[in-house]
């Protein structure tokens, strides 16, 4: 099988996360997405494992309408910083007929050479690089295209820290986020 590994903090999950997993797995033929939510990011974002087990929950309930998309928990149980290296060396043996193909934006692939062994990643997993909004398609010049795909995504101007600074705010997020997600956030009163 030919999965897709699309990590993130999902703090949110929203419909830009879901349109793009899906134009890629559509233009590459992947078998599957599989998201995983993040503990801890090595960059570490406020307030992100508080809210761990909300943010997994979330995700089950935004791909839960697409057979192609599952969910791992990988990180989130292990509660620690998450490392991509280590996720990939974990499911390996899980999976060891099958396929990685790690889901990034243009804006981390610019900064891949400084994750964690990037080099291990390229190894294990074939790197597939969406365009983002305000980046433009550059070659990452320390590690070239090395097992690299660029694949034209949707550009959709939605983000996770505006959706949690609109429910600050008490304005809508309907259409920003799958409506179970929606219904989740506010009756669990996150991000008030």
């Amino acid at each position: 099988m030919k999965i897709g590994i699309y990590g993130g903090t999902f703090n949110p999950p929203h419909m830009g996360h879901l349109i793009v997993a899906e134009q890629v797995r559509a233009e590459l033929g992947l078998d599957e997405i599989m998201f995983i939510p993040s503990f801890i990011t090595p960059h570490k974002q406020e307030g992100e494992s508080e809210i761990a087990d909300h943010r997994l929950e979330m995700t089950k309930l935004a791909i839960a309408d697409n057979l192609k998309f599952k969910y791992s928990d990988i990180e989130v149980t292990k509660k620690e910083t998450s490392f991509t290296i280590h996720t990939l060396e974990h499911l390996k043996p899980e999976h060891p007929a099958d396929s990685f193909y790690l889901i990034i934006g243009m804006d981390n692939y610019l900064t891949f050479h400084l994750w964690k062994e990037p080099s291990k990643i390229l190894e294990a997993a074939t790197l597939v690089v969406m365009n983002r909004p305000g980046y433009s398609k550059q070659v990452n010049e320390v590690i070239g295209t090395k097992n690299t795909l660029f694949v034209d995504v949707p550009n959709i101007d939605i983000s996770s820290s505006n959706i949690r600074q609109r429910v600050k705010e008490k304005i809508s997020i309907h259409y920003l986020v799958p409506n179970d997600v929606e219904e989740y956030i506010l009756s669990n009163g996150l991000f008030r």
